[in-house]
């Protein structure tokens, strides 16, 4: 199976703190590779298996407090 990759912009995030956050829950999560989020461009980078989709990463994201869009 691939990769995919997802630029996302992530709302809501102040501090180095909230960035490395979501960094950890997402890369605690089945299916994503690598997870690159930066606090002070409000986006991220997300490297998953192609069975993980967008929308998948966005509701990661969104369950613990944090806003996504693609």
């Amino acid at each position: 199976m691939g990769e995919a990759i997802h630029t996302l912009s992530i709302m809501g995030m102040s501090c180095d703190g909230c960035s490395g956050r979501v960094t950890k829950v997402l890369e605690a999560t089945p299916g994503v590779l690598k997870a690159e989020v930066s606090h002070d461009a409000d986006s991220g980078i997300i490297t998953t298996t192609e069975a993980l989709s967008t929308e998948e990463v966005i509701q990661i994201i969104e369950s613990i407090g944090f806003s996504a869009t693609a």
